[in-house]
């Protein structure tokens, strides 16, 4: 498939979820000292919808309130915009709104879906991990405001070399 379209630019897409549901981990700590981490938890929580690709480690990321079909028509419109006049492949999962019937990706946009039950062929995953590491992980944020502004700080020091390395696809290669 991808064969046959030489000119299409390769985003891999995903949306992550971000809020208040703590996050801990390992932290350095004296000797015979037990360290605190302050959490604090909730059911606020956001999303961010990206399309990254790894050929060129490009990155198109949407901050948006829920996953439905709705949001990810704006998401695909938002995207292709973003691409002006060049074509796309998007790779991503069978979400339920990402086969809707309801779903209208411009026309410089092509989808092409993931086998079922695949995480691990998608490369975002690695970045949502990376994200949730650097920006919220033994972190007390004082508000939703707060967790967004982390996570879009973290998000505007990948570079693209960074993202090329982190999503790095061996099967797109061959």
């Amino acid at each position: 498939m991808l064969q046959a379209r030489p000119d299409a630019h390769v985003f891999f897409f995903d949306e992550g979820r971000f809020g208040f549901k703590p996050t801990t981990g390992r932290r350095w700590a004296r000797k015979g000292e037990r360290p605190i981490v302050v959490v604090r938890p909730g059911y606020q929580n956001f999303y961010v919808y990206t399309a990254v690709s790894p050929m060129t480690g490009e990155e198109v990321s949407l901050f948006l309130p829920w996953v439905n079909t709705s949001m990810m028509n704006l998401f695909l419109a938002y995207l292709g915009q973003a691409l002006g006049e060049r074509q796309c492949v998007l790779v991503m999962d069978q979400a339920g709104w990402h086969v809707s019937e309801g779903l209208k990706p411009p026309s410089n946009i092509e989808l092409i879906f993931l086998p079922p039950y695949s995480p691990e062929l998608n490369p975002v995953e690695r970045l949502w991990q990376r994200l949730k590491r650097h920006s919220l992980r033994n972190r007390c944020h004082q508000d939703l405001e707060a967790i967004m502004d982390a996570v879009q700080d973290c998000l505007r020091s990948a570079t693209p070399t960074f993202l090329r390395t982190l999503c790095r696809c061996s099967y797109l290669l061959q």
